[in-house]
């Protein structure tokens, strides 16, 4: 089977959460998946940093990070460190920057918008919670699957 999200879809509906089509793509792999780590924030990448920082086995990270349009919470720095150390990818409700550069990453990374402001420091984050972004609740180890089409999460590995 197709990890194709519209395939997904077709197969597994009654499984799986279909979230707003709100991102844009920024990274070098368009499509990516695997098993979610979860961060909540406002305008502070410093836990982004430090769970970046740790072995990814393949996860995605989901950011919380409020909406917020006003900085960035990834760069180029924070998006090498992701592929240094495994990450599948990042889906950030927030901002991030330096996206030529991202592009050329083999890293997936959803995100709102570019923005040209870096975060502040206020270390005042929540790690491995619920978060709820693009109208769905996503927690730690659900499965999540990005594409061209969209983002969708499911409780378990699909296909």
């Amino acid at each position: 089977m197709s990890l194709a999200t519209t395939d997904l879809c077709d197969a597994f509906d009654a499984e799986i959460q279909v979230l707003e089509p709100i991102f844009q793509s920024f990274g070098g792999n368009i499509r990516f998946h695997g098993p979610i780590a979860t961060l909540k924030l406002f305008e502070d990448n410093s836990l982004v940093r430090e769970t970046l920082g740790e072995n990814g086995n393949g996860r995605v990270l989901v950011v919380d990070g409020g909406g917020s349009r006003r900085c960035a919470l990834l760069g180029d720095q924070l998006g090498e460190l992701a592929v240094r150390n495994g990450w599948a990818g990042l889906v950030m409700d927030g901002c991030v920057r330096d996206s030529a550069a991202l592009a050329k990453l083999p890293l997936g990374v959803k995100a709102l918008a570019a923005h040209p402001r870096k975060s502040v420091k206020s270390n005042s984050d929540q790690k491995n919670l619920i978060v709820r972004i693009a109208g769905c609740d996503l927690q730690p180890g659900q499965w999540l699957y990005a594409d061209e089409d969209g983002v969708i999460v499911s409780t378990r590995e699909l296909g």
